[in-house]
């Protein structure tokens, strides 16, 4: 035990295997364990390194560790399977020692770990999340389902709601079509309420927070926005700057350069694809009130905004407010600052400074 400095965890739901090394990286000790048997031999071991994959209970597992002396480390899938000898031979054994040797990587890039409060938080997020997504399931099927007996009235979800009434005593359908129309209808309200009642408890975790009001000053980011990012981003210094912090949301061209010439490509969209929505839906927002602003009135966010959407168009032009929204917020979050469009006003481009003159150089 006392040789022990580092730990690759594996974990999974029933069974966590461990792979343990000493100072000089040779391995010492590998095990399989059940949960409780993980946590009774972890109290045990002196204070050391311990590497996770950021996976389900990751978090957990590493404030847990952290409370009992040991130094937890999260790291991102992606970044332990290089590790992995065998790519043909996966087991909870061969993952664990590939999170050992990835840990002990000096270059290695690793999670934050959230607190509890952040994941339950998040918790509300993903529980709205899933409601939206049956929500839109369901809207789907009813329409394939009506179209079977020639009612149509097109894609948008909102027409097809409000519809719904009226189908419920439409002679043209069968009477056990009229039926289901009307358990979905019930059933849409449902969701509506779920939704609203999620969207409700996700605001009362932002109110009263300084960094929350600071970001929602800027339009198009509103609360449910503002909530996920504080929920998702334990510390914004974490990011070198507010480009890397739009290039971990993927909000950023896929890159595919060699020889020293630069191709970029789609979007990577990469990180969390539900922070992501809200960004793009916000920016959704901010380019219509850029659009809908007189020319004379408008910001100077505001003017870029329409000239870019002029000049690439209407999706290009959402992907780049959603990029600069998320530079706005890591200044926000990780400078203390509050947001002025008007700050580019304080900052006034120097010309070069003059060349001192060179004494008998004849040029």
């Amino acid at each position: 035990m006392n040789e022990i400095t580092t730990v690759g965890v594996d974990l999974a739901k029933e069974v966590i295997a461990v792979c343990a090394a000493d100072r000089s990286g040779k391995t010492v000790f590998t095990r399989v364990f059940r949960r409780d048997a993980f946590a009774a031999w972890a109290v045990q071991v002196p204070p050391c390194v311990v590497g996770l994959e950021a996976c389900g209970a990751a978090h957990h597992w590493a404030r847990w560790l952290a409370s009992h002396g040991h130094t937890p480390r999260l790291m991102a899938a992606e970044f332990v399977q290089p590790f992995r000898k065998s790519r043909a031979a996966k087991n909870d054994r061969n993952d664990a020692e590939a999170v050992l040797t990835a840990v002990r990587q000096p270059n290695m890039r690793f999670v934050a770990v959230k607190s509890v409060e952040q994941q339950a938080c998040l918790s509300w997020h993903r529980l709205r999340q899933g409601f939206s997504e049956e929500r839109t399931a369901l809207i789907n099927r009813v329409r394939g389902l009506l179209g079977e007996f020639g009612v149509w009235h097109g894609r948008s979800a909102a027409l097809l709601t409000r519809a719904l009434p009226a189908l419920e005593h439409d002679e043209v359908l069968p009477p056990r079509v009229r039926r289901l129309v009307t358990e979905v209808r019930q059933h849409l309200a449902r969701l509506d309420e779920a939704i609203a009642g999620c969207e409700v408890e996700i605001k009362s975790h932002v109110t009263g927070n300084a960094a929350a009001q600071r970001m929602t000053a800027i339009t198009g980011v509103g609360p449910l926005t503002a909530a996920a990012v504080l929920a998702t981003v334990t510390d914004a210094r974490d990011f070198k700057n507010g480009r890397q912090f739009a290039a971990w949301q993927g909000l950023v061209p896929r890159q595919d350069s060699s020889g020293g010439k630069s191709r970029l490509g789609r979007i990577t969209k990469r990180g969390d694809s539900y922070l992501r929505g809200l960004l793009t839906q916000g920016a959704r927002s901010a380019l219509q009130a850029a659009l809908l602003k007189e020319p004379l009135r408008r910001t100077r966010l505001q003017g870029w905004i329409v000239q870019l959407h002029a000049r690439v168009g209407y999706h290009k032009t959402l992907v780049a407010i959603a990029n600069k929204h998320a530079r706005m917020m890591w200044a926000i979050l990780a400078k203390g600052e509050a947001y002025d469009p008007d700050a580019w006003r304080r900052w006034t481009r120097t010309a070069p400074a003059t060349p001192p003159a060179m004494s008998g150089v004849t040029l």
